[in-house]
C-alpha cells in the first residue's frame, strides 16, 4: 500500500492536476455573460408616505450557461428594495445581490447603478371642486340654462407637493355644439398626474337647455 503513494509521485500529482483542470473546463465551458434591465419594486413603504421619484430599472450582468441565458425571460428577474426605515426626503439605497431574485443557475457579476436614489414625500388628502369644461354653442335659438356636475367635489390623494398645487379639477372637454335639448354626459376627470389618486374617475354633467323666445 505504501508503495502506491511513493511510486511515481510526480506522475500522480500531474494526473491529479490534469483531472482538476479538466473538471474546471467542463464546469466553465459554455458559460457566458449578458446584461439585462431588471424592474425595481419597493416594499414596506411606511403608511403616509409616497414615492415621488425613483428608478424604473437597474442593469445587471448575469453569468451562466449560454442555454440558460438564451431561455431567460424578463419576468424571471426582479429586484426589491425594503423601505421599512424610509423617511420623507431624498434617500439613497445600495443594492447587493441579496436584493435580486434570479434563477439559481445564474450568477450576478455586476450591478449598475449599485446605489439608487429616491425622493419620498408625505401623503396628502384634499377635496377640490369639479368644474365642467364645455366647448361649442347650442343651436341657434337655444341657450344653456344650467350646468350641474354630480358629484361636484372629488377627493384627491397623493404626494404633498403635487396635491397642494391643485385647487380644482376640470372634466374632459364636452362638446355642446348644436344641442337643442337637455343632455347628460359621463365625463372623465382631466388629471394626468399618475401619482395622484381620485375618489372617482368619472362625473355626471347635466346640461339644461332652454329655448329663447
Amino acid at each position: 500500500m505504501n508503495s502506491f503513494f511513493t511510486t511515481n509521485v510526480w506522475l500522480k500529482i500531474a494526473s491529479l492536476m490534469l483531472a482538476i483542470a479538466l473538471w474546471f473546463f467542463v464546469i466553465l465551458s459554455g458559460r457566458s455573460e449578458t446584461t439585462m434591465d431588471v424592474p425595481v419594486t419597493f416594499v414596506n413603504l411606511p403608511a403616509g408616505l409616497e414615492i415621488v421619484e425613483s428608478p424604473q430599472t437597474v442593469s445587471v450582468i448575469l453569468e451562466g450557461q449560454e442555454r440558460s441565458l438564451r431561455s431567460l425571460r424578463q419576468n424571471e428577474l426582479s429586484v426589491a428594495v425594503d423601505l421599512a426605515e424610509a423617511k420623507g426626503g431624498k434617500s439613497f439605497f445600495t443594492l447587493t445581490k441579496d436584493n435580486f431574485n434570479i434563477p439559481k443557475m445564474l450568477a450576478i457579476n455586476g450591478i449598475d447603478p449599485e446605489t439608487i436614489s429616491l425622493k419620498i414625500e408625505a401623503q396628502l388628502q384634499k377635496t377640490v371642486a369639479v368644474k365642467p369644461s364645455v366647448v361649442g354653442l347650442p343651436q341657434k335659438g337655444f341657450a344653456i340654462l344650467e350646468i350641474r356636475v354630480v358629484p361636484d367635489k372629488v377627493e384627491l390623494e397623493g404626494p404633498q407637493s403635487a396635491v397642494t398645487k391643485i385647487r380644482s379639477i376640470k372634466t374632459e372637454p364636452i362638446d355642446i355644439n348644436g344641442i337643442n335639448a337637455d343632455l347628460v354626459f359621463k365625463a372623465n376627470l382631466d388629471l394626468d398626474d399618475s401619482t395622484i389618486k381620485k375618489s372617482t374617475n368619472k362625473v355626471e354633467v347635466n346640461i339644461t337647455v332652454k329655448k329663447i323666445e
